[in-house]
């Protein structure tokens, strides 16, 4: 009688563990720095992370921005624009696909104010699945505002409002308004900005934003 054939189960690979990375955002050519340090899900997009770094940091999204890791660069292509070689589709690459611990990234936002930020991949932490997708664990000073001329304009800015007899007093004054001050930072604002990051519905709300520009 010949006996049943043993049935040997297959090795299941074992699932790997999903990412999340420490990130540390220093705004470059500013002092004194203004820097963040994130936590981030390793799925997350490029074009999230720059909504996480649009918000961590307190920029507008009024702007171009960019990319820059291992020598290429990643953005938004413009199908229309035909001045050298577009960037690839930030859209299209995960953080996974790009990032390693001690590695480096720049990011550029609004070409015109050159805004450059290095981003050092500081730690990769196993990413609980209970958490949020971006979370700011710490950070210094406040963001520049918008359009003051980039890391010169803004030196000068700072030098004016820290003296009130400056020509410039008054009129820089009323342009930042009477609620800037550059050494503040809200972190309990930018977590509850940033607590509904990676999820569907925040993908939906960041696509229609750009759809409609």
């Amino acid at each position: 009688m010949v006996g049943k054939a043993k049935v040997i189960p297959l090795a299941t690979k074992p699932r790997r563990q999903k990412a999340a990375y420490e990130l540390k955002v220093t705004l470059r050519e500013v002092r004194p720095p203004i820097w963040r340090r994130l936590r981030v899900a390793g799925d997350l997009t490029l074009r999230e992370l720059h909504h996480v770094l649009q918000i961590a940091l307190g920029w507008t999204d009024s702007h171009l921005h960019e990319f820059e890791i291992r020598g290429r660069r990643y953005g938004m292509p413009d199908p229309q624009e035909d001045l050298g070689e577009p960037p690839l589709d930030e859209a299209k690459f995960s953080l996974d696909d790009l990032l390693r611990t001690g590695g480096r990234a720049e990011y550029t936002y609004d070409f015109g104010d050159g805004w450059s930020h290095e981003i050092v991949v500081e730690d990769s932490v196993p990413l609980d699945p209970r958490g949020l997708k971006a979370e700011c664990l710490a950070g210094k000073r406040a963001c520049p505002p918008e359009d003051c001329g980039g890391a010169h304009g803004y030196a000068d800015l700072l030098e004016a409002l820290a003296d009130s007899s400056h020509e410039s007093y008054a009129e820089m004054k009323e342009w930042v308004g009477p609620y800037f001050s550059p050494e503040e930072f809200d972190l309990a604002l930018v977590t509850r900005e940033l607590r509904g990051a990676g999820t569907a519905a925040w993908r939906r709300k960041r696509e229609r934003f750009y759809d409609s520009r």
